[in-house]
């Protein structure tokens, strides 16, 4: 399993950062090791100082795709849910100093967290999804599929174009602001 993890598909979050928007998805791998166990609590590691938590759409595919058109992507999933990509930032902003890749900031042992999957189908429209996350009972995350830049039948199309997507690989499609 892999977890496929698009970056800047929320324009509220690029501004946020103050990031550029891209012309195509920006995408990275964590690997499994990142997902923090069911039941198991969340330990800020040693190496960091500022995590922060990204609330994200997930899906789970279901079968093995290569160059999948957008069109045929709907097949290729029927299970999402929702996660959390928790991310080293200070470590992050160091790292995209040197021009260096990102794992050691969004890939550390627990920075994925994968909640419960429902049938996609108990959803009347999936680019119309609302979501949010609540921390301490205070919800700090909202987002809406709506403002994805690239829809999730998009970045399944886009990123089976770079690598084979096997059953049970996890695509997080990106946070909104907050």
């Amino acid at each position: 399993m892999k977890l496929i993890c698009i970056g800047r598909n929320y324009a509220d979050h690029i501004k946020e950062l103050s990031n550029e928007r891209p012309a195509d998805p920006v995408v990275f791998i964590k690997p499994d090791s990142a997902v923090l166990p069911k039941e198991q609590a969340f330990y800020i590691p040693e190496f960091t100082k500022d995590v922060h938590y990204e609330v994200e759409v997930l899906v789970k595919i279901k079968k093995v795709g290569k160059h999948i058109d957008t069109r045929f992507a709907h097949k290729y999933y029927d299970e999402i849910g929702l996660g959390i990509d928790f991310t080293a930032r200070d470590l992050q902003a160091k790292l995209k100093e040197k021009g260096l890749p990102w794992e050691k900031a969004k890939g550390f042992d627990g920075a994925a967290v994968i909640g419960k999957w429902l049938p996609k189908n108990q959803f009347e429209d999936l680019e119309q999804l609302n979501f949010d996350l609540s921390k301490n009972g205070e919800v700090v995350q909202q987002g809406n599929t709506s403002d994805m830049l690239w829809s999730v039948d998009e970045l399944i199309s886009y990123t089976s174009h770079y690598f084979t997507l096997k059953k049970g690989d996890i695509i997080f499609t990106g946070t909104p602001a907050g």
